[in-house]
């Protein structure tokens, strides 16, 4: 967004005008055209229909907060989700800061966390349309600064506390676009070699990154706690001084009614860490443990074992009770299918399977080209896993259990 089309959204009479946009993306044309219709130049009507627009993906991160709040597309997909946020002004608020530095605040996601829950933050973002709008976002907060700057030129002994978010320089992916693992310090603005030697001028530190972070990037004494939220891996946390709860990897999976912890002292020796037979049952681990490393410290307390050495998938024959059904998802394995997509196909129809929702690990295959080489005829819905049972390629076929006890 130009500084110039924020500058007319902020006018009042322009903004009132987003209380009263009903936005439905069929609608989307017609809608910018009676804007224009009334008296707005285009883009000011686009820029309306835009900010209508990603309010209404905000509400799925900010509640109800995001019906008063600007947004960019890029700020909106990296911005904490406020469940998340919270945990992050609970750990950075245990030591009692007297000021929190959030370089790189955003469109102020961790700083209304902060403030909300009795921080006083000093706010600094580097765009300045961004900062801008921080601004904006975070009016109401009487303990909030925003300023438009360099994190690098903030004065650090202002601060008790330290609260970082460096972008990425780069994004990069691999050919079938997924992300790859991040093991370049500088690949960051600011750099981690910059945020390292910050946190040792502050109290207590905390750096949220993006969950594909390499282990061998983490400071030795430092936490690094993977987090998940409602099933989603959403960050890797670097906590450091009086923020830092226990050194090491951790993982952290959110969801509506509770919070799991894993740590990495609870990995099984290696001589423990055992490849056994197929159970009953297939557990896929929350990606916050898998991003972690810590799939075997679920070995014990599920009783289960892995199917092979480098596949994050686990077997046993019981379902999980307690905590645990927050660790994973578990399905009921039905039939060991052949690999071959012939013979594939023939156990598919004699089975009346005519419809497959396709998993994969540790299979070098493309779920949709597989799904159109079948060509399956009529027939009920079955969820596919391919992956390896110690050495060899496998079909699973299996039945997601949702209400386990």
């Amino acid at each position: 967004m130009e500084s110039s089309t924020l500058a007319r959204l902020l006018e009042p009479e322009v903004y009132a005008r987003l209380a009263d946009i009903e936005y439905r993306p069929a609608d989307e044309l017609a809608l910018a055209s009676r804007l224009r219709k009334s008296g707005l130049d285009p883009d000011t009507a686009a820029a309306l229909v835009s900010q209508a627009a990603l309010r209404l993906a905000a509400a799925e991160k900010f509640g109800p907060f995001a019906a008063g709040m600007l947004f960019t597309r890029d700020g909106l997909a990296q911005a904490t989700r406020l469940p998340v946020a919270a945990h992050h002004a609970q750990r950075m608020l245990a030591s009692d800061p007297q000021v929190i530095a959030d370089l790189g605040c955003g469109l102020g996601a961790d700083t209304m966390a902060f403030a909300g829950l009795g921080g006083t933050v000093e706010a600094v973002e580097a765009d300045e349309v961004t900062a801008a709008i921080a601004t904006f976002n975070l009016r109401s907060l009487d303990t909030v600064t925003v300023t438009h700057g360099r994190a690098e030129d903030y004065d650090l002994t202002r601060a008790s506390a330290l609260w970082l978010d460096p972008a990425r320089r780069t994004s990069r992916a691999d050919a079938r676009g997924n992300a790859t693992r991040i093991s370049d310090p500088e690949a960051f603005s600011p750099s981690l070699s910059w945020a390292f030697t910050a946190a040792e001028q502050v109290p207590a530190t905390g750096i949220k990154l993006g969950p594909a972070l390499d282990h061998e990037l983490v400071p030795p004494g430092w936490e690094a706690q993977w987090v998940s939220h409602d099933g989603d891996v959403v960050e890797v946390a670097l906590y450091h001084g009086e923020a830092r709860q226990e050194a090491g990897r951790n993982a952290l999976v959110l969801g509506a009614d509770r919070a799991v912890r894993v740590h990495e002292s609870e990995v099984p020796a290696e001589d423990e860490d055992r490849i056994g037979e197929l159970g009953d049952f297939l557990f896929e681990p929350d990606g916050a443990l898998v991003r972690a490393g810590l799939v075997t410290a679920l070995c014990a307390p599920l009783g289960a074992r892995r199917i092979s050495k480098p596949i994050a998938y686990l077997t046993g024959d019981r379902l999980p009770g307690g905590a645990g059904r927050a660790l994973v998802r578990s399905f009921r394995i039905r039939d060991v299918l052949p690999a071959g997509l012939k013979p594939l196909r023939r156990a598919l129809v004699e089975r009346g399977v005519g419809k497959v929702v396709i998993k994969k690990r540790g299979a070098d295959i493309v779920p949709d080209t597989v799904r159109r080489r079948l060509k399956l005829p009529p027939g009920e819905q079955a969820t596919l896993v391919f992956t390896r049972l110690g050495e060899d390629h496998v079909v699973l076929l299996v039945d997601e259990v949702t209400d386990a006890a």
